[in-house]
């Protein structure tokens, strides 16, 4: 299985240049393009997109400037994230490349840099899911409703920290275009892959790609020229590949065993809205029509939903009309490619007649950056993949979700509207079937040998911040996320701003933070993690985490413990009332053993079972992070 590499941010070159090598360890695993904060014209943001550029042709690396689009849209039809292979991004939104049937995760800076440097990583192989889904889709209902409908209907962390394999007579009618869309919002479904199965409708696609690509090559600085008379052959896309994957295809064996099934009957949706504020709300169309939900912004951006099918799908509602006065409507394309497509079959100029504003194709409102966020008291309603407090603009500001057809139809009415009134609408039918095993809660506790150096015990005072779904967005808001230039000292003030901005008041160099559960959900921001550690804490407890900030926690030398037994007595005892508390209870963590002992103010004392911290781990904090790490063993 071929590993290739998305890369998006200068930081990351930044920590390569601080391994002792020379050279990237392959020039042809890692890609480069330049999509976020497209829209920042400033002198300094230019030389940064400069300097990467120079690395990156020193390094013989392709290349995709700012511009040419969002790089899982690149990846895609550049045939980068190609069927059966292990395609990772250092972003979560990796998820997407399972929509053509490769296995897209996410990883993070650091990791990024380390494969780089090795040409390896590393990746735990999670628990899988089967979700089936049957039945076709009614008219007028996408795959953004299918992916909407799942994260509402299964929103107890079902899949969480699980990879999903799609199956199921349903994925007959769903277009690839629908399958990206579904696979890019398992991540925010709680999933660390969803992976849909190779088939007629994957191999039409290719064969379609493999034509443009033909029709096309001349202009992608990153392919060989081709000699007069010579035909020209995609190194990814072509005959051999394709037909590959028709002699060679990989499938679930039978005796294939998954920790759950997920059915959904495809044929009993409607347009569904997320929201406000959270992809585990999902509300029937129809029922959101009722409640004249009237808006500020809408948006047609962003990885799930601005490919040419989703322009297609909005300008076939603004045809011959105008957008609400009041409303501010904005369109960015997937890529350049996705803009060319729409340009050429008219869809493009039904936006902007419409009134549309157009963007640069990239990632802007969805991650906080450029024109058009959200201000305090606003409504938006956008066709994107995340709508977490905060994220699109002003903390004060509401956001739903929807696809394309439903935000052109709302940004027309001024209120959540979709083309043809939703007077009524039929409850989805779905199931879910846990399958058991052997195992039991003590197998789960551990013990380890604690290395040289390491602390056996580690104290503090418990700081609880009792969240539920705590994201990043919450933990290090995004508009400092593209910010190069902040300091430790910077990170300090703003840590938890979006969650709670007294935290900086109440927390204490040496506190042990206390999260619910799925802590740390949402984006790959190294600086989740960096930001709470800047704050002197060196150790957490949560329920469960997100897997990614596991990883960022872990390559960062912030050590995580699981405890959720320790969370629900805080939530019972200490309470939810307040967004952060200390909680005056003491505690010994004792790495090697697996326990935490607590003293509560009363004097009180209670003893949990924990996963003891491993040999790993405790190497990789010994070493101040993976990066010195992997410095030790160049």
């Amino acid at each position: 299985m071929s590993l290739f590499v998305l890369i998006m941010s200068l930081l990351m070159i930044t920590l390569v240049l601080l391994f002792p090598t020379t050279k990237i360890h392959d020039p042809k695993q890692p890609v480069y393009a330049l999509d976020h904060d497209v829209q920042n014209k400033s002198e300094k943001n230019i030389q940064k997109y400069a300097n990467i550029e120079a690395w990156g042709k020193q390094q013989g690396v392709d290349f995709y400037p700012a511009g040419r689009g969002i790089g899982h849209q690149v990846m895609i039809e550049e045939g980068y994230a190609f069927p059966n292979t292990l395609t990772v991004a250092s972003d979560s939104h990796s998820n997407m490349y399972g929509g053509i049937g490769a296995l897209g995760t996410p990883i993070v800076r650091t990791d990024a840099a380390a494969i780089w440097a090795t040409g390896r990583t590393w990746w735990q192989i999670p628990p899988v899911v089967k979700v089936r889904l049957e039945g076709q889709l009614p008219a007028g209902v996408t795959g953004k409703d299918v992916i909407i409908t799942l994260c509402g209907l299964f929103n107890k962390d079902q899949v969480l920290n699980t990879a999903i394999e799609f199956h199921g007579e349903g994925l007959k009618g769903l277009s690839v275009e629908d399958r990206l869309a579904i696979a890019n919002m398992t991540t925010e479904w709680g999933a660390l892959a969803g992976v849909f199965p190779v088939d007629e409708a994957t191999i039409d696609y290719l064969r379609k790609r493999q034509r443009r690509l033909e029709l096309t090559h001349f202009e992608n600085k990153n392919l060989p020229p081709v000699k007069k008379g010579e035909h020209f052959v995609h190194p990814r896309i072509n005959d051999q590949t394709i037909q590959a994957l028709i002699d060679q295809p990989i499938k679930p064996s039978p005796d294939a065993v998954y920790a759950k099934t997920l059915t959904l009957d495809l044929s009993t949706l409607s347009p569904h809205v997320s929201g406000p504020n959270s992809v585990k709300v999902a509300t029937p169309l129809a029922e959101l029509e009722g409640q004249e939900v009237k808006i500020n912004k809408a948006y047609l951006v962003s990885c799930v939903n601005s490919r040419a099918g989703d322009l297609k799908e909005a300008a076939n509602v603004l045809k011959g009309h105008k957008i609400k006065e009041g409303v501010e409507f904005y369109v960015a394309a997937a890529s350049s490619e996705v803009q060319k497509e729409a340009q050429e079959s008219g869809d493009w100029d039904a936006l902007i007649e419409a009134g549309a504003k157009v963007l640069p194709a990239g990632c802007g409102p969805c991650v906080g950056l450029g024109t058009g966020l959200l201000k305090d008291g606003e409504i938006g309603i956008s066709a994107t993949n995340r709508n977490f407090k905060g994220r699109m603009g002003s903390p004060n500001a509401l956001a739903y979700l929807a696809s394309p057809a439903v935000v052109a139809a709302s940004a027309l009415t001024g209120k959540i509207a979709g083309p043809t009134s939703q007077t009524s609408y039929q409850k989805p039918i779905f199931d879910i079937q846990t399958h058991t095993t052997s195992s039991s809660d003590d197998d789960t506790t551990t013990s380890a040998e604690v290395l040289p150096n390491f602390p056996s015990v580690i104290r503090g005072e418990l700081l609880f911040c009792h969240a539920d779904n705590l994201n990043t967005d919450g933990i290090y808001p995004g508009k400092y996320t593209y910010n190069d230039d902040m300091t430790a000292e910077d990170m300090k003030k703003v840590v938890m701003e979006n969650y709670d901005p007294n935290f900086v008041n109440l927390v204490q160099a040496g506190d042990v933070l206390v999260g619910g559960f799925n802590f740390g959900t949402g984006s790959s921001r190294e600086q989740a993690a960096t930001a709470i550690k800047s704050r002197g804490i060196q150790i957490m407890v949560a329920g469960s985490y997100s897997d990614i900030f596991k990883r960022n926690s872990v390559n960062n030398a912030l050590l995580l413990i699981e405890s959720p037994e320790l969370v629900n007595d805080l939530k019972q005892e200490i309470g939810t009332l307040e967004l952060s508390k200390r909680t005056g209870w003491k505690v010994d963590i004792h790495v090697a053993e697996g326990k935490v002992q607590v003293q509560k103010e009363n004097g009180e004392k209670k003893l949990y079972k924990v996963g003891a911290l491993g040999k790993s781990v405790q190497e990789i904090w010994l070493a101040n992070g993976l990066e010195g790490w992997v410095k030790e063993r160049l």
